[in-house]
């Protein structure tokens, strides 16, 4: 009995000091490991950095780590201290394709982390340098089959401008050559100085160079048009529609950190990405606000890696 009391006791004084250190949280500054910069989990990173910061009076420090796909920064923050202060903002790349395109991943993406927030959800688009002549997704195909030597630019190995492009090449029985770079930033880069012809890039990073009109939009990658390129037509649409590609990014930190410093994150972070401010700018750019629990981003990664590793396996899609 004395032993069952003395358990209890244990457990009431660890609930106590957890409740304390969620009471106390922020107290110094907080890490978020993002992508190379101009890539949208670097932007992701700074605009919801910037509202906790404006929340919190507490700084939030940006670390831009490009590199292997976003397992770099993801590695980070596995090994972290379990104390809430670090986060990575997670996305297809370091979360799902890198278990099956990297062999010796230094860590595993569901028991190495804990799941705070999904951030935004949307779509990844087909551009192409405007010196292509085409207008249409169609045409593209057409104008691959009749030209060699084609390259896509993507946001590094497993990213999901990566798949959607080995979706298409299958999709429309073409082979245009893969090249992979530090960042959807670089790749971008890329695509406008005509390095490569093509990409898949998310609205976010390509928005200011769609606008300005220095890139043609072709498609979305989702069997109906994404709210934020309503212009845009989706890959049923353009005659492509096995390119469904979800792009979403969602904040982790280290496995481990006290739930209810966990759950104070969720609550901020949620309470932010459902201002209607906040909704329509994201939407502006091409992203979907989506606030969830973290039962719900941890499910959502489980359901993502169910899909994606058969795919990647079976497409032979390699790392280097």
């Amino acid at each position: 009995m004395v032993k069952t009391y003395a358990a209890v006791a244990l457990l009431l004084a660890g609930n106590f000091a957890c409740a304390q250190d969620a009471k106390d949280f922020p107290s110094r500054p907080i890490r978020i490991m993002g992508g190379g910069v101009g890539s949208t989990a670097d932007y992701l990173s700074r605009y919801i950095g910037q509202k906790l910061n404006e929340k919190w009076a507490q700084p939030v420090v940006i670390d831009s780590r490009a590199g292997a796909g976003g397992t770099l920064a993801a590695d980070v923050v596995a090994k972290a201290a379990p104390d809430g202060y670090n986060m990575v903002m997670g996305h297809a790349g370091p979360m799902v394709s890198a278990v099956a395109l990297y062999k010796d991943l230094p860590y595993d993406p569901v028991r190495d982390f804990a799941p705070v927030s999904r951030m935004t959800t949307g779509v990844v688009v087909l551009v192409t340098h405007p010196s292509i002549p085409v207008s249409n997704a169609k045409e593209l195909i057409a104008f691959i089959k009749q030209k060699q030597g084609l390259s896509y630019a993507s946001a590094g190995n497993g990213s999901m401008s990566h798949l959607a492009g080995e979706l298409f090449n299958r999709i429309a029985g073409v082979s245009v050559l893969h090249v992979p770079y530090k960042s959807a930033g670089l790749a971008l880069t890329a695509l406008l100085s005509s390095e490569t012809q093509i990409s898949f890039l998310s609205p976010v990073t390509a928005h200011t160079q769609l606008k300005a009109g220095r890139v043609k939009a072709l498609a979305v990658s989702s069997k109906t048009r994404f709210v934020g390129t309503p212009d845009i037509p989706s890959a049923v649409e353009a005659g492509v529609p096995g390119m469904d590609a979800q792009l979403w990014f969602g904040l982790f930190n280290t496995a481990k950190t006290p739930r209810a410093v966990v759950m104070k994150l969720n609550q901020e972070i949620n309470e932010i990405l459902r201002k209607p401010d906040v909704k329509q700018h994201l939407l502006t750019l091409g992203a979907e606000a989506a606030p969830s629990t973290p039962e719900e981003l941890g499910d959502f990664v489980k359901s993502e890696l169910q899909r994606w590793l058969p795919i990647i396996k079976a497409a032979g899609i390699k790392a280097g």
